[in-house]
């Protein structure tokens, strides 16, 4: 997935010498899986090509590892950054592969890909024939099409450099798309989907990482604050709550210096907050300052991804353990009691709900 916390160990020049993987055809295995179920991202190591898909079925407490490998011959790349679901298909996110997937949700096999992408993130979908793609280490957001799996244009970000910027995640009110700037950054940006041009940005702290919108129309992003030595500055994190109407911030929520919040998450009903502080906290969006007490505590390991069961409140906790081995996902009630854990692949970091 290439997180905040991942990227700065790595060096630029590394970009010009990873992701480039043959697509080598083998052995294919059938699947057809119905219902409701969850996607694990697995991202594997940067520039091993070992990232890989998993698919749990909450009904029966199954897993199945590696399926993108298994239903269609073919590695799925280097570093799975995230995945999406639009239009009846899976839309996988390889980040140093420079490529999008498309996959079937219930045969896991490729229905088409999006290719010469530079470092992308996250897609987000406007339209059967329209979505913007963020990258990593480009001043420019991709315009593609998902129905011919072509690039069709790009939106320039202003004030941002090739070589040090990024876009992430993105979220829609009305026309308009806002994406937080994460590397080297401290904004947001607002996009108008009808002219595809950056109108207007606002500033919060050091380094944005996630970028949610609650059920009120609220925005919340969480700020990294740096690293000790970054030439951008390093600041104590913050939580923000930005009113998506009139792009302002309405409340800022102080950390400690030296915390590293992560991975903000929103319940099915958007009206819960959820992080990885170390612990596992959660705040109800319309809380006025921060809980006191987490809502999982720490189990001296490495929380990587997060999320929750939008139908039914279930925390899903991904840990990465030692970034070298099988990660574990832990499935939580909504009261925080331990339900299941299963291995995945090495680091998994981002889930997507079929």
């Amino acid at each position: 997935m290439l997180k905040p916390f991942s990227i700065f160990i790595l060096v630029l020049s590394s970009l010009a010498l990873g992701g480039c993987m043959e697509w080598d055809y083998g052995e294919t295995e059938d699947f057809d899986v119905t219902g409701s179920g969850l996607f694990i991202t697995n991202e594997g190591n940067f520039q091993y090509g070992n990232a890989t898909l998993s698919y749990y079925d909450p009904a029966t407490n199954t897993v199945q590892n590696e399926v993108f490998f298994r239903a269609n011959g073919m590695k799925l790349g280097d570093v799975a950054q995230s995945m999406s679901i639009y239009d009846n298909k899976g839309w996988i996110v390889v980040n140093n592969s420079h490529v999008i997937f498309a996959i079937d949700l219930n045969t896991f096999k490729e229905a088409g890909r999006i290719e010469n992408l530079t470092s992308p993130r996250y897609i987000h979908f406007l339209s059967d024939e329209k979505a913007y793609v963020t990258q990593l280490w480009d001043n420019r957001i991709f315009i593609v099409n998902p129905k011919t799996y072509e690039i069709t244009g790009y939106i320039t970000v202003p004030d941002m450099t090739m070589e040090s910027g990024s876009t992430e995640q993105m979220v829609q009110y009305g026309k308009y798309v806002y994406c937080n700037c994460w590397s080297y950054q401290n904004r947001i940006i607002k996009i108008d989907t009808e002219t595809d041009q950056v109108v207007d940005q606002l500033t919060v702290g050091i380094q944005p990482t996630s970028l949610v919108l609650d059920r009120y129309d609220k925005m919340w992003t969480v700020t990294d604050g740096g690293y000790e030595g970054s030439p951008y500055g390093h600041e104590a994190p913050s939580l923000y709550r930005i009113d998506a109407a009139t792009f302002t911030i309405e409340k800022q929520f102080k950390f400690k210096f030296g915390d590293w919040p992560s991975e903000v998450q929103l319940n099915g009903t958007g009206d819960t907050l959820y992080w990885i502080n170390n612990d596992i906290w959660r705040m109800d969006v319309t809380a006025d300052r921060l809980p006191v007490r987490p809502f999982l505590e720490y189990r001296d390991t490495k929380y990587y991804g997060l999320t929750v069961n939008p139908f039914n409140g279930e925390v899903y906790v991904a840990d990465a353990i030692d970034y070298q081995q099988q990660g574990m996902i832990y499935r939580y009630s909504p009261q925080g009691e331990l339900i299941d854990e299963f291995y995945v692949g090495i680091t998994p970091g981002a889930f997507c709900w079929k």
